[in-house]
């Protein structure tokens, strides 16, 4: 992959015929939703059959299974992710042609253009934060239009086209793409690094959040984690250009200072200094900041506390955001997106805190068997021990191997390093053969335990196969 450079915003109206080139993908499917939401006429390929494409064809595109030149149409843009190859028939065709070839992040900045701009950018937390706001905004009444990286568990819709005037965007740092928008409001979580297979360094990184922070609206709003030093400092920056920032977190001195965290079994209460009592329904101490920040965005648009607070307890969670898949055999089994050692560290935290909160209503001592596929071969090498050290924090590791998406394998990179990785005093198993994880899984678990898949690649899957075997115990 490259970096996105931010270009010139095409306004929604003069793209003219749209074909999406992957199209069944969650980022291109909502784009795609929301242009077909506001009448523009859109076709598009994937390389399978999906129920998103037949969601797109239900709204009016026209929608083709396998990547052909003929595709193309007449469209007049053409819109790829950074996932699509120069050699793609159909982009091929279109660069013949002369065609309008625009990155997904800038097909998104066309549709927000006008309307007061939401991006939510950060290492962690992003999709969960978005999704959030878009549920307390509706809830609060100003019906945003949104567009997130992963869906709502309520709706099962990642994205969708409102009737108020504010755009709520899930900012994605991986390939630089954030740089295409111009947010009247940002939200920074954290910054961390991550993507170094693009980034080459930590500094790069830093560097391209800076830059972000530079595209905000002269007199917006920047809202910043306040218990990251890297975050905190974009906040000298935005003052410095002028704009309003307002900090949120446990530490001394945030904005919106959150205090009296306590779980309560999938979900926790606590408090936010000057605004009141929140209560979620989704669990972990991470959640309880993405609901501050998710507070200081809605502040800063003029809402109500009171009916942001109430959305926030009507928030039903994100997919594969620790979203729990059933239970079988009296053990439980949630699946987490959680692809990095910050992020396996949060879910798994919270996992023991809802495990904590069952011992103490009488159930027994139940057990973390966590499941683990290292997501890319690069990310693998630079964090194999701190994802061991993070699994140290279940009482089992189920480590597979290396799901390599757009990577080529690495010699001697293999889930094996993430295995050896995990602390002594804590049981590691090495599972190569994915389609044997759910069987392994199963057999370790007893009642009272907690089994949760983790990783960005098709581990998502296994989470219904091992609640099988559980059945079958």
């Amino acid at each position: 992959m490259s970096l996105i450079s931010p270009g010139e915003v095409v306004p929604a109206g003069e793209l003219g015929r749209v074909h999406f080139i992957a199209i069944g993908g969650a980022g291109m499917s909502g784009v795609a939703r929301i242009m077909l939401r506001r009448g523009i006429t859109v076709s598009g390929s994937d390389a399978r059959d999906s129920e998103l494409l037949a969601q797109l064809g239900d709204l009016g595109a026209k929608v083709f299974v396998g990547h052909d030149a003929a595709h193309v149409g007449e469209a007049d843009t053409v819109v790829v992710s950074t996932a699509i190859r120069e050699g793609n028939p159909e982009l091929v065709a279109a660069r013949e042609r002369g065609l309008r070839v625009l990155h997904r992040s800038a097909a998104l900045a066309s549709l927000m253009a006008g309307r007061r701009a939401v991006a939510v950018a950060g290492t962690h937390g992003k999709t969960t934060t978005t999704s959030m706001l878009t549920v307390a905004l509706q809830h609060a009444g100003a019906d945003p239009s949104y567009c997130i990286g992963g869906q709502l568990v309520t709706t099962g819709l990642g994205a969708d086209e409102g009737t108020g005037d504010v755009f709520v965007a899930e900012a994605d740092e991986s390939d630089g793409s954030f740089l295409m928008y111009s947010p009247s409001i940002a939200v920074v979580t954290n910054v961390e690094a991550d993507h170094l297979d693009n980034y080459g360094g930590f500094e790069m990184v830093k560097e391209n959040f800076a830059r972000f922070v530079e595209r905000i609206e002269p007199g917006g709003t920047l809202v910043v984690g306040a218990d990251d030093p890297v975050a905190m400092a974009l906040a000298d920056q935005a003052r410095a250009r002028g704009l309003t920032v307002r900090s949120y977190g446990v530490a001394d001195g945030a904005d919106l200072r959150i205090t009296g965290f306590a779980p309560r079994g999938l979900g926790s209460r606590f408090t936010i200094e000057g605004v009141g009592e929140v209560a979620l329904a989704v669990p972990g101490r991470h959640n309880a900041l993405n609901a501050a920040a998710v507070v200081a965005v809605a502040q800063a648009l003029g809402l109500d506390d009171t009916a942001v607070r109430e959305g926030l307890t009507a928030f039903g969670g994100a997919m594969r955001r620790l979203e729990r898949k059933g239970e079988a055999g009296g053990v439980e089994v949630f699946d987490s997106y959680a692809h990095h050692p910050t992020e396996l560290t949060a879910d798994l935290s919270a996992t023991r805190d809802y495990l904590g909160e069952k011992a103490a209503e009488g159930g027994g001592p139940g057990r973390i068997i966590a499941v683990f596929q290292p997501h890319l071969y690069s990310r693998t090498r630079f964090f194999a021990a701190e994802f061991g050290a993070a699994l140290g924090l279940a009482d089992i590791a189920v480590v597979l191997d290396v799901y390599g998406a757009r990577e080529d394998p690495e010699p001697g990179v293999t889930g094996r390093l993430v295995a050896d990785a995990v602390p002594s005093g804590r049981q590691a198993v090495y599972a190569p053969v994915r389609d044997e994880a759910p069987g392994i899984a199963a057999s370790l678990a007893r009642p009272g335990d907690v089994v949760i898949t983790l990783g960005a690649g098709d581990v998502t899957q296994l989470g219904p196969l091992i609640l099988e075997r559980l059945a079958r115990a």
